[in-house]
């Protein structure tokens, strides 16, 4: 029988304390490689501080349909997006 979800997260979170002191040993092990140290501690911090806040940098334009051109309406009609690199549809062609 399929174990479910919650049964798996139950499982993987009896293994924490030895998941942790694992991280730690090869954190500080002076002959494990860097880049597994920082792997470890970078784990470690995580888990206890949570990841670190990401910035998004975005602008948003907000219009109506009726404000919009018909080519814009018919790119976004089928399916793209103001960054696509399309030749603009024929708003004709799509009914």
């Amino acid at each position: 029988m399929a174990k479910t979800p919650a049964d798996i997260r139950s499982l993987a979170r009896s293994h924490t304390d030895s998941a942790l002191r694992t991280l730690a040993n090869i954190m500080v092990n002076d002959e494990a490689p860097p880049a597994a140290r920082v792997s470890a501690a970078q784990a470690l911090l995580d888990r206890g501080w949570g990841k670190a806040a990401q910035t998004v940098d975005m602008t948003v334009k907000r219009a109506t349909a009726k404000e919009l051109p018909d080519d814009e309406l018919a790119n976004i009609a089928a399916g793209g997006s103001e960054d696509t690199a399309s030749a603009p549809l024929d708003p004709a062609l799509l009914n």
